[in-house]
C-alpha cells in the first residue's frame, strides 16, 4: 500500500524491547512550532509508554532545524543518553532551503552516529507543505514523533546486547 494512503506509525507493541534501563535525548527545533511541539510530544509519550523513566529523557530546544545536529553534539556531550533523537520540519516553499538544510542534517546526524557510536535519530519532515507536515505531525499518517522514539529505542537496545554479548564472552 502507498505510503499516502496508511498511518505510518503503526508499530507491533509486542516486538518492542523494554526502555526501562534507557537514557534518551530529544532536541527539538523551535521553527514551525506548531508542528515540531506535535513530534515531540508524540515522541515523549512514546518513550515513556515503553518504560523510559521522565528523569531519563532530557530536552533542547535549538532555534531551527539547521541546528539540530550541534544540539545533538551538545546533548551527548552534556549527558549520558543512550540516543539522541533530533526532530524538526523544513517545508519545500519557494526556495531551496529545504534541500540544503535537510541534506545538512542528514549528513550531520550520521557523522555524530558514527562518531559517538550511538543512534542519533533523524526526525526531521521534510514535506512540500504544511498540511503534509500536520499530517506526519498527528494527523492522518501518524506522528514521525513516534517513529523516532521506536526507532531510537530499537537501536539503543540493539547496542545493549551487543555491550551483554561481549561481556559474556569476556570480550572489552
Amino acid at each position: 500500500m502507498a505510503s499516502s494512503l496508511q498511518n505510518l506509525s503503526h508499530y507491533n507493541e509486542e516486538n518492542m524491547p523494554s526502555a526501562e534501563a534507557l537514557s534518551f535525548g530529544i532536541v527539538v527545533s523551535e521553527w514551525n512550532q506548531h508542528i515540531t511541539h506535535a513530534l515531540y510530544e508524540g515522541c515523549r509519550e512514546t518513550l515513556i509508554k515503553h518504560g523510559v523513566k521522565e528523569e531519563n529523557i532530557h530536552t533542547l530546544q535549538v532555534p531551527g532545524s539547521f541546528e539540530l545536529p550541534l544540539g545533538g553534539k551538545w546533548m551527548a556531550d552534556n549527558h549520558k543518553v543512550d540516543a539522541v533523537i533530533c526532530l524538526g520540519c523544513v517545508i519545500q516553499g519557494e526556495t531551496r532551503h529545504n534541500e540544503y538544510i535537510n541534506q545538512s542534517v542528514s549528513t550531520g546526524l550520521t557523522n555524530l552516529s558514527l562518531f559517538y557510536a550511538r543512534p542519533f535519530i533523524f526526525g526531521l519532515l521534510t514535506p512540500n507543505d504544511e498540511q503534509q507536515a500536520l499530517d506526519r505531525a498527528g494527523g492522518k499518517h501518524g506522528n514521525k514523533g513516534v517513529e523516532a522514539a521506536t526507532t531510537a529505542i530499537r537501536m539503543a537496545a540493539l547496542k545493549k546486547g551487543f555491550k551483554a554479548q561481549k561481556q559474556n564472552i569476556g570480550f572489552q
